[in-house]
């Protein structure tokens, strides 16, 4: 079983930035990375970004390439989502996971972004 839990959210304004953080703990061997998933209101779980960790090649959703910068540490099992230029759009739950993905997820952070 691996645990995650999300920490970093709140309310700001459009313009602002937001600092999200990560720890996966447990039987974390043998993950390749870690990801960003959010889950806005009356919508599906969507896909962030990711960091694989041994090349650190990271990937993004085209809704936040240029705004938001995944990073992470994988001796510490810690991943971090910088957001940059939020917009009321981005307002949503934000969880994070492994990769491959774990069944279970955390209870997540909401970040909520008022224009």
């Amino acid at each position: 079983q691996v645990q995650l839990v999300e920490s970093g959210g709140g309310l700001v304004q459009a313009g602002g930035s937001l600092r999200l953080s990560c720890a996966a703990s447990g039987r974390t061997f043998g993950n390749t990375g870690m990801g960003w998933f959010r889950q806005a209101p009356g919508k599906e779980r969507e896909f962030v970004a990711r960091i694989t960790w041994s090349s650190k090649t990271t990937i993004y959703a085209d809704s936040v390439k240029g705004r938001f910068t995944i990073s992470g540490d994988n001796a510490k099992n810690t991943v971090f989502l910088q957001m940059n230029s939020l917009k009321p759009e981005d307002t949503a739950v934000y969880y994070c996971n492994t990769f491959p993905r774990q069944s279970q997820w955390g209870q997540g952070t909401q970040v909520t972004v008022s224009s």
